[in-house]
Formats: C-alpha cells, structure tokens, sequence
C-alpha cells in the first residue's frame, strides 16, 4: 500500500472560495489527493479540499465543488 495522501497544487489555495454543495464559503486551505479506501488490497483515491469556515472549523468537499466567491 502506498502513502495515504499527498497534497496537490491549486489555483485558489488561501483565497475565499465557496463549496457549491453546501453554499459554505471560507478560505481554501488544502487540496489533498487521499486515499480513502479501507482495504488494503484496492486504492480508491479521491481529491478532497480543506476549506477554513468563518467559524475556525474546517470541512471538506470534493475539490470539483470549489468555486472562487
């Protein structure tokens, strides 16, 4: 098995971003490819982003549904 995540660069990384899923908006911390799979024999590898809401609390959404505000 191979590393659990890596991080991947993005165009809006530290700017205001909106998660169209939910309509949250917050800074864009992180975009990180990562590998969620509970088997050790199949990877299944999704691209997740970290965004920081107003609150501090940070969520994450498919890295598709990040949009600039």
């Amino acid at each position: 098995m191979s590393e659990r995540y890596e991080y991947v660069p993005h165009r809006l990384l530290r700017r205001r971003v909106r998660d169209i899923a939910s309509g949250v908006e917050g800074e864009l911390m992180a975009v990180i490819n990562e590998n969620v799979s509970d088997s050790p024999l199949q990877e299944h590898w999704v691209e997740l982003a970290y965004i920081r809401a107003p609150s501090g609390r940070e969520f994450t959404t498919a890295a598709a549904n990040v949009m600039a505000v």
